[in-house]
């Protein structure tokens, strides 16, 4: 599934243009661009399946790395920083990945 099913496009790639330097990246504020802050359970669920490269039921960190390319190909990966900032901030249980209900509560917050 293609994440502009989802998503507006031109939203993805505001937001991925914004977040274009690294160690910029904000997963509130670009939750929040995308738009992906407004959309129903659903929605955040099929993102979430889109970002679990794996099928493992989880986002863990070699993922997350590559989650900008998760919203379109052309986006950069984060940075090993970014990377850890962003697991910490969604991995409430301290698993070392972040399952459906973190990443949906991250997502809303």
């Amino acid at each position: 599934m293609a994440m502009s099913s989802i998503l507006n496009a031109d939203d993805i790639k505001k937001a991925l243009d914004a977040f274009a330097v690294a160690d910029s990246f904000n997963h509130k504020k670009f939750f929040e661009m995308v738009g992906l802050n407004a959309k129903s359970p659903e929605d955040v669920k099929k993102v979430f399946t889109v970002l679990d490269a794996d099928n493992s039921g989880f986002i863990e960190e070699e993922e997350l790395k590559f989650v900008l390319k998760g919203f379109a190909k052309d986006g950069r990966d984060l940075t090993d920083k970014e990377t850890r900032e962003f697991l910490t901030a969604g991995d409430k249980d301290g698993d070392g990945k972040i399952g459906i209900d973190e990443f949906a509560a991250l997502v809303k917050e």
